[in-house]
Order: structure tokens, then sequence, then C-alpha cells
């Protein structure tokens, strides 16, 4: 297993990251019972109904976890399938700190006995990884799922597709008219997100690389996933705004009347599309442990768990695309 080199602070700054609390007792801790690992070229259970979870954690065993917002509906199934508890208690056990947050409280203000003992999180903002990087913090992670960059514009609006070159144009501010890509003669509104948000991470890793973007005002930057939502679906009642987030908080936890996603190069997000990566904007969010958690260890359970034909079963069922690989990276960046 490949990790990346990166050693703790000698001092802690304190400050424990939020996790999935515990709510109810179960009963006797059963034996872990783990399917085969599956190898790289396997196939993954068909369907979520073809593997029947066997809990083998209390949920007072279930490791402290944090994360990403779009990762709350899986965080949740995690709970229910490994210790038995109802879906809906284990969703409203489930809090996060936001990306970010997770990352930086995991790798550089980690108490053993307050902070998550394993995060399930999109990609590092890139001043974050420096941070870790700096500070030689060692982090064991792996893919699990994967989810995509998508954009949404209002249903009113009738442009359908988006070409990579004209998003970028537009986040260049080179393209500032939709009637320059087949709509209407109006302005175009360009909405991002703060720079340490999970999603401008995205954003600017698949779309944006080295290439040009303009500053937004404070206005079109909203600090919240739902709030860039909220003010996209809201902006002067109009259809000439444009935004974007991750799929899966789009598809599962946040639609909003109004608007609608955009294809981009002809390719319209779905399960189908991010799970054979036509669709052109795909990247994989993680399970993170640190690498020193013993092999009986909640987390070490849970986290080899997500390997096994119940682990992506599970994942598969809460509605995201399973990462279907027993030689995953680890890579704190």
């Amino acid at each position: 297993m490949k990790h990346t080199m990166i050693s703790r602070r000698s001092f802690l700054l304190g400050l424990a990251a939020c996790s999935a609390g515990v709510l109810t007792a179960c009963g006797s801790k059963p034996t872990l019972s783990r399917g085969d690992v599956p190898s790289a070229g396997d196939s993954a259970p068909s369907s979520a109904a073809s593997v029947s979870a066997q809990p083998f954690l209390t949920p007072e065993e279930f490791p402290r976890l944090d994360g990403s917002t779009a990762c709350v509906p899986l965080m949740a199934q995690m709970l229910a399938d490994t210790t038995g508890m109802d879906l809906t208690v284990a969703q409203s056990s489930i809090t996060v700190s936001t990306t970010s947050s997770a990352w930086s409280q995991f790798g550089l203000y980690y108490e053993p006995d307050y902070s998550a003992q394993m995060l399930v999180v999109y990609e590092a903002p890139e001043e974050v990884k420096q941070e870790l990087q700096a500070e030689n913090v060692v982090l064991e992670q792996k893919p699990i799922g994967r989810d995509a960059l998508v954009f949404m514009v209002n249903e009113d609006n009738p442009v359908q597709s988006l070409t990579l070159q004209q998003l970028r144009d537009i986040y260049a501010g080179r393209i500032t008219n939709w009637k320059d890509v087949g709509g209407k003669d109006q302005d175009i509104v360009a909405f991002q997100r703060r720079a340490d948000s999970g999603s401008q991470t995205l954003f600017l890793k698949l779309l944006i690389g080295d290439g040009e973007l303009m500053d937004p005002p404070t206005e079109l930057a909203p600090t919240s996933m739902g709030q860039l939502v909220d003010q996209l679906a809201g902006y002067n009642n109009s259809a000439n705004a444009i935004g974007f987030s991750v799929y899966y908080y789009i598809d599962q936890m946040y639609s909003k009347p109004g608007l609608r996603m955009i294809a981009v190069e002809g390719v319209t997000p779905s399960n189908d599309t991010i799970g054979d990566q036509s669709y052109p904007l795909c990247n994989d969010f993680y399970a993170v442990i640190h690498p020193d958690a013993a092999a009986d260890s909640p987390e070490r359970q849970l986290y080899d768990w997500l390997d096994t034909d119940a682990g992506i079963a599970c994942i598969r069922k809460s509605g995201y695309v399973a990462v279907n690989s027993s030689a995953p990276e680890n890579s704190a960046t």
C-alpha cells in the first residue's frame, strides 16, 4: 500500500471534529463477518439487495465520523448496516464539519479521545493539502466512491449542454452572454463557492486547472452548498444564472424546484454516466483513517469492511457509485 507521508504536529491545538452520535444499544456484539475482498477485476454485487448486511458493531462502538456534506447519506447507511440501527435514526445521528474542516481537524488537530476516528470525505482543498504536507502528517486513505462536478441552470434556460471549453470561458469571463452558447440574449451570472469548499476544490481541479478564473463578488460565492442552490434558484427570478455542486448533493440531499442539471459535452450526469465515466467531470471520494489504527479498532474494521461485498453494497444502496478495487491508492493528498 502506498502511503503519503504526512507526521502529525508535535503540538495539538485541541478541538475535535464532530461525528456520528450514538443513540441506542443493540445487545451483544456479533463477530465481524466479512465477505471476500474483491480483486480489481472482480464484479461487485449487481444490486444492493444481493448482499445482506450483518451488523458487527454496536452503536456505542461505531467510530466517530466526519467528512463532506454530500457524504452524509452514505455515513448514515454505514451506521445502519454495521450496527443494525434503524436507518431513520442513523440519518438523524450524523453531523459533519465540511470537507476543509474535516481534513484539518483530522490531520492537524487530532485528539484521540475526542476527534473523529474516520473521514468519509471529498478531496482536500489545496491550501489544506499544503498544511498537511508542511506538518508531515501521515494519513491512510482509499477511494470508495465516485461523484461528479455538475452545473445547474434555471429550468427556463434553453441551453441543454455546454462544452468544457465553454464552461472555462464562462468562468474566465470570456463568454458573458447566453446567446453566445445558444441561449437567450441575457448576461451570464456565474456563481462559485468559497476557496475552502470541497466543491470549489473539484471545480478548480476538474475544470479550471491552470486556466483563468474571474473573481466573483461575495454575493456570487456563497458559504454553503445549500446557499448556492438557493441563491441560484432565486437570482432575480431570472434564467441567466449558472452554478455548480456535486451530483449526489443535488440528486439526493438538496434539489430545488426551478433548477436542472445541464449536460457537459452532451452527456447528462447520472449514476450510469458517472459509473462509466462518460460524464467528463468525475472524481473519487475517500475513506480516511490514521495508519496506526489497530486491526481490531472500530475504525479499522469499518475501513476494511468498505472493501467487502457488504460494504460495496452499502455504498450502492445509499445511491452512490462504488469504486470496486482491492488495491486502493492511499494518500493524504
